[in-house]
């Protein structure tokens, strides 16, 4: 490729955002009380947002549905053609539909619109030309309508689209404050997600208990306390007293600084280079807390300890990695 062809496709595509730019605010500028109206029925509805649109228009469609959906707002997706051969069945009284059409004359559209009557289900529809059937027929108007595409045949939907989308994105987002749906919410229909992981999953979820558990007495030798470290191979111990409760830690790094302060590290007692007062953790907390602290602190384990303090489970920096809780 020619510097002259590069320079062209890149002003192609600078071109083809552009268009798509300025429909956006065009249809932006005209948003008012239909739009309103749209989100207080949604908001109303006892049962299921139903989407539904033709080609081009039915993909937009289906991820305006999985956004609705995702953000507390129960819908689904109708194929028109699909709902006229029996898919109707779908669509029950209590639902509300959206219906997208940028000529407003689809006629897989325009077939259901009776039988979405018969049914009285309100009917928002997301048109680009007013005065058509679409239009006409609707119960709240959403202006969809762009100056031109953004190919430069203006025949391929382009712009149209992404303002569709977009008053799709802009009903879901409003819902969302309406309905005052929080973060964890999120994470409720996200559970997989990263996002999910860090609000749902807890310590609990992730840590060791058990046998798994290293535990030591603080009057053993560093030798013992080597013995364990290898064996639990979580890389430290815990320390406890005579009444089992948790009063230190040794670590790899213990270990390696008593191998230069002591000629006989192994011989010595476990107090004499473990640390004291360790950073533990709630079973209940979550487990983005933990990798937190983790970071905050630079350590790879945190214990957690019962209501005798007592340690009784362990969590390691690889659980959290593993989990993906980054």
């Amino acid at each position: 490729m020619t510097e002259n062809n590069k320079i062209d496709v890149l002003q192609i595509a600078k071109n083809t955002i552009q268009i798509e730019i300025d429909a956006m605010y065009q249809v932006m500028e005209k948003l008012g009380d239909s739009f309103i109206e749209a989100v207080e029925a949604m908001m109303e509805c006892k049962g299921r947002v139903i989407v539904t649109g033709m080609g081009k228009s039915g993909i937009i469609g289906r991820k305006i549905a999985a956004t609705l959906s995702s953000t507390g707002t129960p819908s689904l997706f109708m194929h028109p053609a699909e709902g006229v051969h029996g898919d109707l069945g779908m669509m029950v009284k209590g639902d509300i539909c959206i219906a997208i059409s940028n000529s407003g004359e689809t006629k897989e559209i325009v077939t259901l619109l009776p039988l979405i009557k018969r049914f009285k289900i309100p009917l928002i529809a997301i048109v680009g030309k007013e005065d058509s059937t679409l239009h006409k027929k609707c119960d709240i108007f959403l202006d969809a309508t762009v100056s031109k595409e953004a190919c430069t045949l203006n025949l391929a939907p382009t712009a149209s689209t992404t303002v569709a989308l977009a008053l799709g994105d802009a009903l879901s987002v409003a819902l969302l404050e309406r309905r005052g749906f929080r973060a964890e919410d999120f994470a409720m229909y996200h559970p997989s997600g990263s996002l999910g992981k860090q609000l749902l999953m807890r310590v609990e979820d992730l840590y060791h208990t058990g046998d798994k558990v290293p535990i030591i007495n603080e009057n053993m030798n560093v030798s013992d306390a080597l013995l364990v470290m290898s064996d639990k191979g979580f890389g430290c111990t815990a320390i406890v007293d005579d009444n089992n409760k948790l009063s230190g830690i040794i670590t790899d790094g213990d270990l390696r600084r008593g191998l230069e302060k002591f000629n006989d590290v192994f011989d010595k007692k476990i107090k004499d280079i473990g640390t004291n007062f360790p950073k533990v953790i709630e079973k209940d907390a979550l487990a983005a807390k933990a990798l937190q602290i983790m970071e905050e602190h630079s350590i790879t384990s945190l214990f957690t300890v019962n209501e005798n303090d007592t340690p009784d489970g362990i969590m390691h920096l690889h659980d959290l990695l593993r989990e993906g809780i980054v």
